[in-house]
Parts: C-alpha cells; sequence; structure tokens
C-alpha cells in the first residue's frame, strides 16, 4: 500500500503509539470497572481511544489521495527546542533544584517564563500580549489551584515568602 499522506501517516502513528504506551500504562494500576473506577480506568479509556484515533488516521493516510503526496518538510528545532525548554524551565522554577540548591521560584514566576520562553517559538514575538496571556494565566492557575483546590503548591520564591 503506497502513504498518500505523509503528515498524516505518521501523526497517525505517533497517536497509536503513544495511546498505547499510555493504555499500557494503565494496566499497573487498578482498572475497576465503569461503575466503580479505579486510578487505571481513565488513562487506559484514554489510551484506547487515543489509539484506535491513531489508526483511523493512519488509514485514511493511506485511502484518501492527497495532491504532492502531503509530504512532511524539515523538523523546526528552534521551535521544537523552546518549547521543551520553556517546559524544563517551568519544572525547574516551580519546584528547584535541590542537588545544587536552587529553591523554588514559585508559581508565579514559573507561568511567566513559561510563557515567555514558550512564546518565542512563534514567528511572532510581541512582549506586551505576551504579558496579558502570562498575566492571565497566572491569575486563572492562582485561582484554580491554591484557592479552589487548595493545594500546597508554593506561590511565591522563598525570598520573598521567607
Amino acid at each position: 500500500m503506497k502513504i498518500k499522506s505523509q503528515k498524516d501517516f505518521f501523526s497517525g502513528v505517533m497517536f497509536a503509539a503513544v495511546g498505547a504506551i499510555f493504555a499500557w500504562g494503565a494496566t499497573n494500576y487498578t482498572v475497576g470497572n465503569g461503575a466503580r473506577m479505579g486510578p487505571g480506568y481513565f488513562p487506559l479509556m484514554l489510551g484506547v481511544l487515543m489509539a484506535i484515533l491513531g489508526l483511523i488516521i493512519m488509514f485514511n493516510a493511506l485511502v484518501v489521495e492527497t495532491e504532492g503526496g502531503d509530504k512532511i518538510g524539515k523538523w523546526a528545532w528552534r521551535p521544537l527546542a523552546l518549547i521543551l525548554g520553556a517546559n524544563l524551565v517551568f519544572g525547574i522554577l516551580l519546584g528547584g533544584l535541590p542537588s545544587i540548591n536552587l529553591p523554588h521560584m514559585g508559581m508565579i514566576i514559573a507561568i511567566y517564563a513559561l510563557v515567555i520562553i514558550a512564546s518565542l517559538a512563534g514567528s511572532q514575538f510581541k512582549l506586551k500580549p505576551v504579558l496579558v496571556l502570562a498575566t492571565i494565566l497566572a491569575v486563572g492557575s492562582y485561582l484554580a489551584f491554591i484557592v479552589l483546590l487548595k493545594l500546597q503548591i508554593p506561590v511565591w520564591p522563598t525570598f520573598i515568602t521567607g
């Protein structure tokens, strides 16, 4: 069989692989049943649905003709590195690095860093809209996680809160 859309086919492979890995990983937890769901129920169902979606996308890529074969272009290394780096910086700022005595910087600073670094991955960067977005996300996260869910996440850096 000939692949008629490379983008769709390899997207389907990715969805199917990630879904299968999630479903397989969920079997390490108690799954339960529909009436009494265990901690592995949701990841298992999500993984199975994701794998099925991937198979459907792969099938479509083999059947539906696209103009030019919908070839995969070059990897966008800069945006990929910035998005992954933004998430890494977020995790480090939120939790700190005790191995090198770096204290946590708190949720607010971590969110601002995440949004600013991730925004650099786009083709256009304007600081004002990025700061507005970061502020909305920081306030929303504070309200959702600290006020409503009462999670014990450090909000501000230790040098501010003591």
